[in-house]
């Protein structure tokens, strides 16, 4: 798909493309996941309730997060007739989790038993989150092997025309479908797990809390 797109574009240079081929290279791949932080906040208005598929009850706290994925490429350029082939030498990849923001109803007080118990129960959700990453480890760096190894060399009349270039390998290992097939393999395993949390746990510490 990429090699039609850069023939549509460049037209006179799609003739170099071919000879570009030579320059493949088994990309030198590290993949690692980011340090992470922890933000606790009251929330600003009260929380309401929450009715999901299987249960219902009062919204004690909630934790946000989202998955990212950052690429820092290093690419190669070697003169090809008037112009240069790029190819892939190595690549750091990060993935995982930057931040959680756990958010705690305002009717708790700071350090109340209350506060303490939703909060512990929030942290169960990280440790979910943390989790998954280390389990499907293996499917990590299988996709983005994959994904990053499949690009091939191409080539550039010049550097402006190598810069948008980039451009399109970049967006080329992101739409790669194995890293979107991760994202849906990750996307379940968060919700399936945090369901079960939810469900087991039932906020037996918040009630023991209410008890005394």
């Amino acid at each position: 798909m990429l090699k039609k797109i850069l023939c549509f574009l460049f037209i006179p240079f799609c003739a170099f493309g071919d000879d570009c081929i030579k320059y493949k290279k088994t990309p030198v791949i590290t993949i690692k996941n980011p340090e992470w932080t922890k933000t606790v906040v009251l929330s600003e208005n009260p929380m309401d309730e929450y009715n999901g598929k299987y249960i219902a009850f009062k919204l004690h706290g909630t934790t946000e997060t989202s998955l990212i994925k950052k690429y820092d490429i290093d690419f190669g350029f070697i003169p090809e007739g008037d112009g240069y082939c790029l190819f892939i030498k190595g690549v750091d990849v990060s993935i995982g989790y930057e931040n959680f923001l756990v958010k705690i109803d305002n009717s708790h007080n700071i350090d109340s038993c209350e506060y303490n118990a939703i909060l512990k129960h929030e942290e169960k959700h990280i440790d979910a989150d943390l989790s998954i990453l280390k389990d499907l480890e293996p499917d990590i760096k299988n996709s983005v092997f994959n994904a990053i190894n499949s690009v091939m060399p191409i080539y550039a009349k010049d550097i402006q025309t190598a810069d948008l270039l980039l451009d399109e390998l970049y967006k080329k290992i992101e739409n790669h479908p194995e890293l979107i097939l991760l994202d849906k393999k990750i996307d379940a395993a968060q919700e399936i797990r945090n369901r079960r949390i939810d469900q087991e746990e039932d906020n037996h510490e918040l009630k023991a809390c209410n008890s005394n």
